[in-house]
């Protein structure tokens, strides 16, 4: 079975309309790589009261691969590009398998990828099964 990557994107002062924007394109250039889907996160289920559609994270992406360690890197590579193209934003990413969950902001570049990288090697390896 393939592994199921949540992505929350945050951006500080970012209103619901560019948080959704942002993921969307995110979510274009995911596409591109070698994953299975791409889709809106969902928040769960719709208030008591509220029409009955799925509740979307705004900012939220499932992402659906493969089990190889290169996908998962690639996913990971283009969502830490993303975290750097913030123009003096500040923003964070917390990525999130099995209950695993990898946090990402004004960590050095350095410990960014020592992070993912030990990220990346526990699901490529079904370590979180």
């Amino acid at each position: 079975m393939g592994i199921e990557l949540s992505i929350q994107l945050v951006e500080v002062d970012a209103d619901t309309e560019r948080a959704g924007a942002l993921a969307g394109f995110l979510r274009q250039e995911l596409l591109r790589l070698d994953v299975d889907d791409v889709t809106a996160l969902r928040a769960g289920e719709a208030p008591p009261g509220a029409r009955a559609f799925d509740v979307v994270a705004v900012g939220g992406l499932l992402v659906t691969l493969g089990r190889s360690v290169g996908g998962l890197g690639a996913v990971v590579s283009a969502v830490r590009k993303w975290l750097g193209r913030g123009d003096g934003a500040p923003r964070t990413v917390r990525l999130e398998i099995a209950g695993d969950v990898l946090e990402l902001s004004a960590a050095t570049a350095a410990d960014q990828q020592r992070l993912i990288e030990l990220f990346v090697a526990r699901h490529a390896t079904g370590e979180s099964e």
